[in-house]
């Protein structure tokens, strides 16, 4: 199990380690990952936060775009999607969207539920992204590794 993170103002890598913590892994940035990173066999907890007008952070828009251009063939790649966002705003959680469209579209298999955190709601997104990331591991009878 891997944990990425794309992050605009900190949120999404806070929770990324949160959960990286948790099972004994490190968050790794998005900004810093080629398009060959996504091995299948491997589950990846990705955390994205949305920028803008519903665009992916800063920087993460070179990785989606490294991963267009490469068009590299992800069936077998398991991943499932945590958004960050605030639902006073029309374009509440896209850029996550963004993210599992592409994914999808490359022939990777979201699994479990799409993860969301409302800035706007007023919960802990670290807590809200923990209990998330539990129950996709145990849906999916993952053994944590640590």
């Amino acid at each position: 199990m891997r944990i990425f993170y794309g992050t605009e103002s900190g949120n999404s890598e806070m929770v990324a380690s949160d959960i990286a913590d948790e099972y004994g892994l490190e968050a790794e940035d998005l900004t810093e990952l080629d398009a060959d990173v996504f091995e299948a066999g491997t589950l990846y907890l990705i955390v994205c936060a949305t920028h803008g007008e519903g665009e992916l952070p800063e920087g993460v828009d070179e990785f989606a775009d490294a991963l267009r251009d490469s068009s590299p063939d992800l069936t077998g790649v398991r991943y499932a999607m945590f958004g960050l966002g605030d639902s006073t705003y029309p374009d509440y959680s896209k850029g996550s969207e963004v993210l599992d469209a592409l994914l999808a579209e490359l022939g990777a298999e979201r699994v479990g539920e799409y993860g969301r955190h409302d800035a706007a709601g007023g919960s802990d997104c670290s807590e809200v992204g923990l209990s998330w990331a539990e129950m996709v591991v145990e849906q999916h009878a993952l053994v944590p590794v640590g």
